[in-house]
């Protein structure tokens, strides 16, 4: 067999895939919770950037990791909840506030890096804590799942259960009901007294939470630092994920692992040699070839519906 194309379809590989995929299942698990609710959320980007910024300082001053988790949390939440006051109590259109509030991102986060650490786009001189690689005694019996899955970060494992949580409660709570029902019909819902405005705000808090988790894992599990729009159009790309999945749990999660899978192909192209330009572009251009095929099929399904 190939050289190549055996490291492609080695273990480490496919362990390689599932790191990458996490941070970008996160954010696509935001953009679908709110997609449902009707209001799209694309200030992930944002959001992911602020809460790895604040995981890290807070983690660097205080040494506490529940600290840094409880206020990134609290810091990607709060820039949600902030793009929901914008859209929902003063009427701004979401998409240009939440490209306000990227562009706010990027530019606070790096202000206030200079402000704590003197630093200039990279935190080198905050040590950051990291949150810990878990191993799995169950794997350990099934020899590909321990080479593929035993070992990861303990986000990567909390991305999966996101996955879960998220089927219960868009599927088996009053809450997710409320979401799929202003989502489909905003004015049915709010004829049979569900708060239309309230059901879309909790849409993008959950939205902020799942974004914030993404953000974390990037600054302290897939590397242990922050810089300057580290997120790259992650959370652009988790917009793509999500809606080749129909903003659905498996789909989502299938969507985010293509992605995934484009992302862990650069890294091993990088390993041998391919120019850097063409490695760089491979998610992008993987974004694009699949919503030009998802646009393409949903205009062909709205034409047959319409016939």
């Amino acid at each position: 067999m190939n050289p190549v194309l055996r490291s492609i379809l080695s273990t480490s590989f496919l362990f390689s895939i599932i790191r990458v995929t996490t941070p970008i299942l996160f954010p696509a698990l935001g953009v679908a919770i709110t997609a449902l609710s009707g209001s799209l959320n694309i200030a992930l980007e944002g959001i992911m950037l602020v809460a790895a910024f604040t995981g890290v300082v807070v983690s660097a001053f205080t040494n506490n990791l529940l600290l840094a988790l409880l206020f990134g949390i609290l810091s990607g939440v709060g820039i949600a909840a902030l793009l929901g006051y914008f859209h929902l109590k003063l009427k701004a259109d979401i998409i240009i506030a939440g490209i306000a509030l990227n562009l706010f991102a990027s530019g606070i986060t790096v202000f206030l890096l200079y402000i704590f650490a003197h630093d200039k786009g990279v935190s080198s001189s905050l040590k950051s804590l990291v949150f810990p690689n878990v191993q799995i005694s169950l794997f350990k019996k099934i020899p590909i799942l321990n080479s593929t899955l035993n070992g990861q970060n303990i986000l990567v494992y909390v991305s999966f259960l996101a996955v879960i949580a998220y089927y219960i409660i868009i599927y088996y709570t009053p809450l997710g009901l409320r979401i799929r029902a202003v989502g489909q019909n905003p004015d049915a819902a709010s004829s049979v007294g569900i708060n239309v405005a309230r059901t879309k705000m909790y849409a993008l808090l959950l939205s902020g939470l799942f974004g914030a988790f993404g953000g974390l894992y990037l600054s302290m599990g897939y590397v242990s630092w922050f810089a300057r729009d580290m997120t790259a159009g992650r959370g652009f790309i988790a917009i793509a994920a999500s809606s080749i999945g129909g903003n659905l749990p498996l789909g989502t999660f299938l969507g985010s692992l293509l992605f995934g899978i484009a992302y862990a192909l650069t890294n091993f192209l990088a390993s041998i040699n391919v120019p850097s330009e063409i490695i760089q572009s491979i998610p992008y251009i993987v974004t694009v070839v699949v919503l030009t095929i998802y646009s393409a099929q949903t205009s062909k399904k709205k034409e047959v519906g319409e016939e």
